[in-house]
Parts: C-alpha cells; structure tokens; sequence
C-alpha cells in the first residue's frame, strides 16, 4: 500500500493504492493525520488504486471522517471500486461518507445550499 498527498487550494488530496489492511493502513492513517496537520481543513481520500479493504481501514476512515469534522473540514472518499465501495454498503458507512466518482468531482465547488 502507498500514500501520497497532493495540495490543491483548501484541500489535500490523499491518493492511496494498493491493499489497505491491519499492516497497511497505519500508512494511510499517518497520510491522512499529516494532510490535516497542514491547516487544509478538507481533505479528499482518492481509493480508485484500492483493490482490497478490511475493517482496520475503514476504522482509519472513521477516524480521519472525525478529525476532519473536529477541523470544521470535509473529508471525501473519491474514486470507490466495486469491491470496496460493498464492504462500505455492508457497513451501512456509505451514507455517513460523502462519496464521488473522482477526485475530480470531489474537489468541484459543491451548489449554493448542497
């Protein structure tokens, strides 16, 4: 599994590939912690490279969803492949997540009253 982080204007985006599990996702923990670190209050986590999640990773989610609320930020989850996009709908997580298709849609200005 590897993170990296991008800034664009207010937000850092936090691109992570590979398997994100119990060994992996301190990685994407510590990725996700430095991009608030940062003083972007947003923070957009791009999973399209994800190819296998486990309960450790979504719990860093949880987290990072929290941590970014506490900011006044907004964390999105971008780019969701069929089969990690089902362990969040097994969780009943994507509709406390707010979701996009990409990274760039992630990142456009959201409507007036959305």
């Amino acid at each position: 599994m590897e993170a990296t982080c991008r800034e664009h204007e207010d937000t850092t985006v936090v691109t992570v590939t590979g398997e994100v599990d119990l060994y992996t996702s301190p990685r994407m923990r510590e990725a996700i912690l430095r991009s608030l670190s940062r003083r972007r209050p947003n923070v957009v986590v791009d999973l399209a490279g994800v190819t296998y999640m486990d309960s450790s990773g979504i719990a860093t989610l949880v987290e990072a969803l929290h941590e970014t609320r506490n900011r006044k930020g907004r964390l999105v989850l971008a780019g969701l492949g069929d089969r990690v996009r089902e362990v969040f709908e097994l969780a009943r997580l994507h509709s406390v997540f707010e979701l996009a298709a990409s990274v760039e849609e992630a990142l456009a200005p959201k409507p007036e009253g959305a």
